[in-house]
């Protein structure tokens, strides 16, 4: 298993830069981002992932899913994505709360079935796909924050956070050949 990066202490956000991004989303509340990404296939299951300018993100499948264990799962992806967003949420609003944090991790755990095997195995039409719970513990230590106030942040990430919205909430999805 890889060794987990501690940090010995946690960078802070430009508060000013914070404010800001603030004060453009109240001013422009309907303002919506088209986000996008290129997956190119390299073979068996690994893919690599674009997005902007950024060194591709790999994603691979464990041997037992037939891929070759070189990188996280599309699954395990989302989950990455969750925690991270959540994380962002943790840290920008105690930063907007000016509640300084000395760690903060967020664990997860999500419960999927994979029996469909992607439509080649069990494909009842009522089966249900996906991740269908997941469960998320925050590790968050504040010198002189009360547990009430870290439940609060943890509440108001976990309401905010565009990639929990995103697991909470049907998306409108389609699909069609280039």
């Amino acid at each position: 298993m890889t060794e987990i990066y501690i940090p010995s202490c946690i960078r802070p956000i430009d508060t000013d830069g914070l404010n800001k991004l603030g004060e453009a989303g109240k001013a422009n509340p309907n303002a919506i981002k088209t986000l996008k990404s290129k997956t190119v296939l390299e073979g068996q299951f690994k893919n690599f992932n674009y997005v902007r300018d950024l060194e591709p993100v790999v994603v691979d499948e464990p041997p037992v899913l037939l891929g070759e264990d070189t990188a996280p799962n599309p699954s395990e992806m989302a989950l990455l994505s969750l925690g991270s967003c959540l994380s962002v949420g943790v840290q920008a609003n105690a930063t907007q709360r000016g509640i300084p944090l000395t760690k903060l991790e967020v664990h997860l755990e999500g419960d999927i079935n994979i029996t469909a095997v992607w439509g080649t195995g069990d494909i009842d039409p009522n089966k249900k796909l996906g991740v269908t719970d997941v469960r998320a513990t925050f590790v968050i230590e504040s010198p002189g924050a009360s547990k009430e106030t870290l439940e609060e942040l943890v509440a108001h990430a976990m309401k905010w956070s565009p990639v929990a919205n995103t697991y909470l909430n049907a998306v409108n999805m389609s699909g069609k050949l280039a």
